[in-house]
């Protein structure tokens, strides 16, 4: 492997030599001699410099895009000359979103360290948007996400089913409520979470049997995780609609209620995405160990 072309890909990614010097475990004017190698090569500038700040080029997007293809392949090679040897290693970039992150995937990574212990498994965190993009700028060999958009460049496959409650303070007075109405939501204070989150397209999609839009409903506050969220519930008369994987713990020690609402039900499958027509072998094994986790045909 061209080390030139790794320091490259880590100022690319990191818009920082400063960074990427750090990353690599080398010194700052060793990461800008090789970038000015590089140029020199290929008789072009791959980063614009402007003060402190330095952004790609248009070469400099075209030669990231080049090496994320090779670093790809790189990782190919490694883990399949391993099973030559009976050993399967490398490293896999997986991606999740906020709710998979926290409640589903933990206790299925580690039983997938167990048995890859030589698998080093890389998890970037963010809301669905976050985790389909970074899949598409090949940052990721796969991901894990709620809901489901139309891009056609992402295979989705069902992962797991889940149910999206209304939940409150287990003190609020509306637990009192045997069934909850239309007419009551559109009185309440709602959390929720940031565009772009799976769980809001899913929101959006079920108020519709009730011919409710979103915009109807009274907003208090915008937050950017379901942790958050449970957090001013407990200190507040607010309400939001979660993940009831996301509340086991609460609703044992009795500090959220579920509110049953009239005519309304919110269940939704988390998806497995990987790019159309890509096959990888690290991806394949950990999909492997999904399916026997959760005994899903995968």
């Amino acid at each position: 492997m061209d080390f030139r072309l790794k320091v490259f890909y880590a100022v690319a990614n990191r818009l920082s030599f400063t960074k990427a010097a750090s990353n690599l475990f080398i010194t700052q004017p060793a990461v800008s001699k090789h970038i000015q190698e590089l140029e020199e090569e290929y008789k072009v500038k791959l980063f614009d410099r402007n003060g402190s700040k330095i952004s790609l080029t248009q070469a400099g997007k075209v030669l990231l895009e080049h090496a994320k293809s090779i670093f790809e392949i790189y990782r190919e090679i490694d883990f399949d000359m391993s099973t030559l040897i009976h050993q399967q290693r490398g490293i896999l970039r997986l991606g999740a979103s906020t709710t998979i992150s926290q409640y589903i995937i933990p206790p299925l990574l580690a039983r997938f360290h167990q048995k890859m212990a030589d698998v080093k498994v890389n998890l970037r965190n963010g809301n669905t948007e976050q985790i389909e993009n970074a899949l598409l700028n090949k940052e990721i060999e796969i991901g894990i996400v709620e809901g489901q958009s139309k891009n056609q460049l992402i295979k989705y496959i069902p992962f797991l089913k889940d149910e999206l409650v209304l939940v409150c303070n287990s003190k609020n007075p509306l637990v009192n409520k045997k069934e909850i109405s239309k007419e009551d939501l559109l009185e309440m204070k709602f959390l929720i979470r940031e565009q772009g989150s799976g769980t809001l397209e899913v929101i959006e999609h079920a108020l519709k049997s009730l011919e409710i839009s979103f915009s109807q409903l009274t907003v208090e506050m915008e937050l950017g995780s379901t942790e958050s969220i449970k957090s001013y519930l407990m200190n507040s008369d607010c309400v939001a609609f979660v993940s009831i994987h996301a509340i086991e713990k609460e609703l044992k020690n009795n500090e959220l209620a579920i509110l049953d609402v009239k005519n309304l039900s919110m269940e939704r499958y988390f998806y497995v995405i990987s790019l159309q027509g890509k096959k990888e072998s690290l991806s394949d094994l950990f999909l492997k160990n999904i399916s026997s986790y959760y005994n899903l045909e995968l």
